[in-house]
């Protein structure tokens, strides 16, 4: 009877390595779930090795350097081609397709770039006896923790279709926000451009000519053109400044963010800013919850989950509140009781989560978590865009009516003395 060496998680989270004897690899899977162990790998003993060394007979020097690396590529894959590939990929592995021919279609139809180079090393490294996770973990670029620890348990539970339906569902809702965020933001951010361009314009071109007719016919002229004058030919003088301040801020948080204390207070200023904070803290509330529940509902440990969920948060704060409920179930407390010592959701979120834990369907609850946040997020979203458009014309219209007033004060005053 065969023997097949596997690494596995139990219910605390502890890995564990063994060996079990089975008639094949699905039958030693069921053996050791029917242990409470949740298989993270497992191999038959001596088979890879005698594979590797029959490949290496045939394989050509040359062919060999090559293989298992994949193609080259500069820059990560675009988050929408990575949602089209998993959605192929899933419709193809549903209709039975085996997953080595799946991925040589998808490879043969991708366009040259560093998902088609991602895929080159996923196939050569499934060719020569990896698993389809362990190949991905191989490519960072394509495929992050989230993406290859879901794809695992697919494999260890015997369910990689339905979990990549999962994985391609959650990637079309985090896609369909940030398009509704994108789409919400383009007009202020039109609108805001083109101010800033027109009133660069009147500073540098027309406020000077005004100037010289100033001096020419020296009148005195009011405090607000004064100021006025100065302020153009700080434009005039120092006008690289403009577009080097805003880059220089950002390059500036984003050297602080490298340091975890200043990525904290980064992002916990960021969490206090009025409407933009609160969009922040409920996108990322429902980022998290959707993606522990759908690393739930595949079969991950809980222990686990949290520390994807944690990983993909891209916000310290909460990165800091999932530690210590980590730390808390570690010890045996429900999830409920740690998230409330956080603070960082409402009350609604812990109790949804107290009922699912205590109902055996935390999964569904996060998700519905996440639906109700992705609605009030794109609520927020709204709001913010129908409040910048009234505020953004009456700030224009302040700052021509000051330049308009600042102008025309001295030629009145001028035109009186002629007459």
């Amino acid at each position: 009877m065969p023997t097949f060496q596997y690494e596995a998680m139990d219910n605390t989270g502890l890995e564990i390595k063994d060996t079990i004897e089975a008639d094949s690899e699905q039958e030693a899977q069921t053996l050791i779930r029917e242990k409470g162990f949740f298989v993270t790998k497992i191999a038959e003993k001596g088979r890879r090795k005698k594979q590797a060394t029959k490949g290496d007979a045939k394989v050509p020097a040359k062919a060999k350097k090559k293989a298992g690396g994949g193609g080259f590529s500069i820059g990560g894959v675009r988050p929408k081609q990575l949602t089209t590939f998993t959605r192929q990929l899933s419709t193809l592995q549903d209709a039975g397709l085996p997953i080595l021919r799946s991925l040589r279609i998808l490879e043969g139809q991708s366009k040259p770039g560093p998902l088609k180079a991602s895929l080159i090393g996923v196939i050569e490294d499934v060719e020569s006896g990896n698993t389809l996770s362990e190949a991905m973990a191989k490519q960072p670029k394509a495929f992050d923790n989230l993406y290859v620890n879901m794809v695992k348990a697919g494999e260890a539970g015997g369910a990689l279709e339905i979990i990549l339906q999962r994985l391609a569902e959650f990637k079309e809702r985090a896609q369909s926000l940030k398009r509704k965020v994108q789409g919400a933001m383009v007009y202020p951010v039109a609108v805001i451009t083109v101010a800033t361009c027109i009133v660069g314009f009147i500073m540098y071109w027309i406020i000077p000519k005004f100037k010289e007719i100033f001096e020419d016919f020296g009148v005195e002229l009011p405090g607000i053109t004064v100021f006025l004058i100065e302020t153009s030919d700080w434009v005039v003088n120092y006008w690289y400044l403009i577009p080097a301040i805003p880059i220089g801020f950002v390059l500036f948080i984003k050297i602080v963010k490298k340091n975890k204390t200043g990525a904290y207070i980064v992002d916990r200023i960021s969490l206090k800013i009025p409407v933009l904070g609160s969009i922040i803290s409920k996108a990322t509330v429902a980022r998290t919850c959707r993606t522990l529940g759908t690393l739930i509902s595949s079969g991950v440990p809980i222990l686990e989950a949290l520390s994807i969920a944690r990983d993909t948060s891209g916000n310290e704060v909460f990165r800091k509140a999932f530690d210590h409920i980590h730390a808390s179930i570690r010890e045996g407390e429900s999830m409920a009781v740690p998230l409330k010592e956080t603070r960082i959701v409402d009350d609604l979120v812990v109790n949804m989560v107290d009922v699912g834990e205590e109902t055996g369907a935390l999964d569904n609850m996060l998700y519905k978590v996440a639906d109700v946040y992705d609605e009030e997020v794109s609520v927020l979203i709204e709001g913010l865009v129908n409040l910048l458009e009234p505020l953004m014309v009456v700030v224009l219209g302040l700052i021509v009516g000051f330049i308009v007033i600042a102008l025309f004060m001295p030629l009145v005053k001028l035109l009186n003395e002629l007459s």
